[in-house]
């Protein structure tokens, strides 16, 4: 799971417990000028996820790390489909977040009024 949270002008993504092991990753920063929106989405996790390097990918249990598809990076940590948000970057080396966080509405709320404040 992730924790989401603004920090002066960037978003930070912080990688909770075993899945920093499994994502490779512990933390992420963003400029909110980069963020182009957030959306509560449990869905994506059925969507085709590309090649993996690095991350794990075993369906049904956890989706975590960096996936490349149709020439784009994604950084997935999702482990409940149903507590997903993708956040949509531009200028990143991310094209978008795939997360599992704690309350996904409040989530997409921090990041849509941070990004329209910037």
């Amino acid at each position: 799971m992730a924790q989401v949270h603004i920090d002066g002008d960037n978003l930070v993504v912080v990688i909770e417990g075993m899945d920093k092991l499994w994502a490779l990753k512990s933390s992420l920063t963003i400029p909110l000028a980069n963020v182009r929106g957030a959306t509560a989405d449990p869905g994506m996790v059925k969507e085709p996820k590309g090649f993996r390097a690095p991350g794990a990918h075993l369906p049904g249990v956890i989706v975590a790390g960096t996936f490349h598809i149709n020439g784009d990076r994604v950084f997935w940590d999702v482990r409940n489909p149903a507590k997903a948000v993708v956040i949509e970057l531009a200028d990143e080396r991310y094209a978008r977040l795939v997360l599992q966080v704690d309350d996904p509405r409040a989530t997409v709320e921090l990041v849509e009024g941070a990004a329209r404040r910037s």
